[in-house]
């Protein structure tokens, strides 16, 4: 009997559906008017074998109330949208596609950087207005030190580059092995000395109950002052209202953010009336490269796994379930 797979967006890109298609699955999509709560209601009424998540929630509610639900993959890595625990509670897997939007986020990460180092985007609305601002005041990135929070494949990849033009690069990340090869990075085991010296901070760690506001007032202003911060991880890792005073202070030169506490942002959102923030729509993960890539390892997560062919635990974020 095929398998019925239920996508949370409303499309999957070919490279996934194909793979889907081949083994003569049903597919099921969430409209764009759809939410969580319709997601609740397709599982509940609907055979689904497994759930492709993309950015909606996938609550508890809608993993308990589908009994036919065997296994779960996330479109990406974040799981911060996805009952894990109500998956758990039910030996169900969730699985991510690792390192499948890494190079997009990097890019998106250094184009962040270099676009509030700059000021690009006040430039660029200031001749839209007529304007010739020719802000001369942007900061010189070579010479100075870069922070990463957490060093995976994104953080690595950054490192590399900002090396290349001629910047110091310090890590902190509390679950990094202590062998772990640093490509010329100086591993920081105290957050608090990292910001102290970093210039440039960028953040790249998951949503979890320890990193949720891991940047607030407090460390925000151990940062030397006229720092960049970059942000291409979760929103709630950082204290929005404190990011936004030490904006406005001029504590912090500027920011990049790809993702913000409430997204889409509310239109009344403090950070719409800086000009010292360059902001995107939490799209560093979503050029087509990227999109096939998720696509394709998400479907053959859900396949692998259905199939009697599992994906490799390290890609498990709940591997305690596999041993049942």
């Amino acid at each position: 009997m095929p398998h019925t797979i239920l996508v949370t967006a409303p499309r999957l890109a070919p490279a996934g559906l194909e793979l889907l298609r081949a083994q003569g699955c049903r597919v099921l999509y969430v409209t764009p008017e759809q939410g969580p709560a319709d997601i609740e209601r397709i599982l509940a009424r609907e055979p689904v074998d497994a759930v492709i998540s993309r950015t909606l929630d996938l609550t508890a509610a809608a993993i308990d109330g589908c009994p036919t639900l065997k296994v779960i993959s996330k479109h990406g890595v974040g799981v911060s949208n996805i009952a894990v625990a109500a998956a758990t509670g039910r030996g169900i897997p969730v699985y991510v596609t690792p390192g499948a939007n890494a190079q997009s986020v990097t890019e998106m990460t250094l184009g962040l950087m270099f676009a509030a180092a700059r000021r690009v985007s006040w430039m660029d609305r200031e001749i839209r207005q007529g304007r010739w601002s020719r802000a001369q005041d942007g900061l010189e990135l070579s010479g100075r030190t870069l922070g990463l929070i957490g060093f995976g494949q994104v953080a690595r990849r950054v490192a590399r580059a900002c090396q290349a033009i001629g910047m110091q690069v310090l890590v902190h990340d509390p679950l990094l092995p202590a062998d772990a090869a640093l490509d010329g990075a100086e591993r920081i085991d105290d957050l608090s000395v990292l910001l102290g010296r970093s210039q440039v901070l960028s953040l790249h760690v998951p949503l979890t109950a320890q990193t949720r506001n891991l940047i607030g007032a407090e460390q925000l202003a151990l940062l030397p002052e006229g720092a960049l911060l970059i942000n291409t991880a979760r929103g709630e890792v950082v204290d929005e209202a404190a990011l936004v005073q030490a904006l406005a202070s001029g504590q912090l030169y500027a920011a990049g953010l790809d993702t913000m506490a409430v997204e889409p942002l509310p239109a009344d959102s403090s950070l719409l009336r800086l000009d010292n923030v360059v902001l995107t729509p939490h799209v560093g993960g979503s050029t087509p490269a990227a999109l096939a890539a998720m696509a394709a390892g998400a479907a053959r997560n859900v396949l692998g796994f259905l199939d009697g062919m599992p994906p490799a635990a390290s890609a498990c974020v709940n591997p305690q379930v596999l041993q049942h």
